[in-house]
């Protein structure tokens, strides 16, 4: 991942190293990655201490979902005519404003404003507006056959580095004993999230500038807009679905339901953080001998039965090993997802490609958090669970039953 680039200032015969761009996106997606492990777990703690209800964390996490699929169409729209590092910049200096305005700011309205126009991610995962970019970017750098293997290891690095920020969520709880109550704590953690984006911001300065297409917004999708199209529907179900359990949400339910401490729900959301990361080379070698879409959704299911047992769990050791499963299972379908999206595409089309399955992926899942901050408040705290499994079930059917046929260039 590094090379040697010729330092003409020093002699006329020093080399120096130099980061590969690909090595600075994958730095950039640890970096951001890490700082939503811990906000997504932070988040509802610090709402509810500012007098928030259930309820109304669950609109926070809707509105920053239905900002995050705005943003991210017009970055899937823009990509190609702007070129991805200036977008990149742009998202990252994004990020740093979120993290400020955050710590600051205490009232609900606004706070709503600095979700629905920020970067805060409530469920930890790759819905940001970085995401059609850097797919698009990476997918440029790589052939067909090194595809797969280039999104796992890109969906590892984000994946470990998830697990990292979950266990930094316990940081407000580990220094109460030097006299720092837990909201300052936590305000100084999304201070810590605002100087992440920055170092994300450099190193996002070290990617080549791309030249950019002209009449690109026009033609953003071209022969392949009836397959983006079906598949953003299908992506949308499963999205709506997993937004009953974005992580926030999970973490609101183990507290509610179990008592779980915050040091406590750190450690778990930490190991099923590292059983995710695992998974990723997994699905790619997976995929290499039954396909993209069987790794899909051969995997998919078992984990979706996992989290239906989960919501019914009497115990929280049995509903945490149920989750752990889960864990284990259910993000293979992310870089084989990425890598089917880019693989049916024309080049010319795959920020876009990744844009439009990416928003209704957000705007899906804008909807659920609500409605499952409604169900919390009403009592019914294991329904949200049930239902993303359920839902989440349909969905691999039908990616089954449409798609199967349908091979990348690999698999022909």
């Amino acid at each position: 991942m590094l090379f040697m680039e010729h330092d003409s200032r020093v002699n006329g015969n020093r080399w120096r190293p130099r980061l590969e761009p690909t090595t600075c996106l994958f730095c950039a997606r640890a970096l951001r990655d890490f700082g939503d492990g811990f906000v997504a777990i932070l988040l509802p703690v610090y709402l509810l201490s500012l007098g928030l209800t259930p309820f109304e964390v669950g609109i926070v996490a809707t509105v920053s979902l239905l900002g995050s699929a705005f943003l991210t169409i017009g970055a899937g729209l823009l990509g190609a005519r702007y070129g991805y590092r200036r977008l990149l910049l742009a998202a990252a200096s994004l990020m740093i404003a979120t993290g400020v305005a955050f710590a600051v700011v205490h009232d609900y309205a606004l706070l709503l404003v600095i979700a629905f126009t920020g970067t805060i991610n409530p469920s930890a995962g790759s819905v940001s507006v970085f995401v059609p970019l850097e797919h698009a970017a990476l997918s440029a750098a790589v052939h067909d056959s090194g595809r797969t293997k280039m999104f796992a290891r890109y969906s590892l690095v984000g994946a470990f580095a998830a697990a990292a920020g979950a266990l930094a969520a316990a940081v407000p709880d580990v220094i109460a004993p030097l006299g720092i109550d837990q909201l300052t704590a936590i305000k100084a953690m999304f201070v810590l999230y605002a100087l992440l984006g920055a170092i994300g911001g450099a190193l996002y300065a070290r990617v080549p500038r791309a030249a950019p297409v002209p009449g690109a917004l026009a033609s953003a999708l071209g022969p392949s807009r009836n397959v983006v199209l079906k598949l953003a529907a299908l992506f949308s179900l499963d999205a709506f679905a997993g937004g009953f359990v974005v992580q926030s949400l999970l973490a609101l339910w183990l507290f509610e339901r179990f008592d779980l401490s915050l040091s406590a729900a750190g450690a778990f959301f930490f190991w099923s953080g590292v059983a995710s990361a695992f998974s990723f080379p997994v699905a790619a070698w997976l995929s290499r001998r039954i396909g993209l879409v069987n790794t899909m959704v051969y995997t998919h299911i078992p984990s979706s039965i996992a989290l239906i047992m989960a919501a019914f769990a009497p115990t929280l050791p049995e509903a945490l090993a149920l989750l752990l499963i889960r864990a284990a299972l259910s993000q293979m379908d992310v870089p084989t997802r990425s890598s089917y999206v880019m693989a049916i595409v024309t080049p010319a089309e795959r920020a876009a490609a990744a844009s439009f399955t990416s928003v209704p992926r957000s705007l899906a899942a804008a909807a659920s958090p609500a409605l499952a901050g409604a169900m919390f408040a009403a009592s019914y705290r294991s329904w949200p669970l049930f239902i993303c499994g359920v839902l989440k079930i349909i969905y691999d059917l039908l990616l089954l039953m449409q798609f199967r046929h349908q091979k990348p260039p690999e698999e022909r």
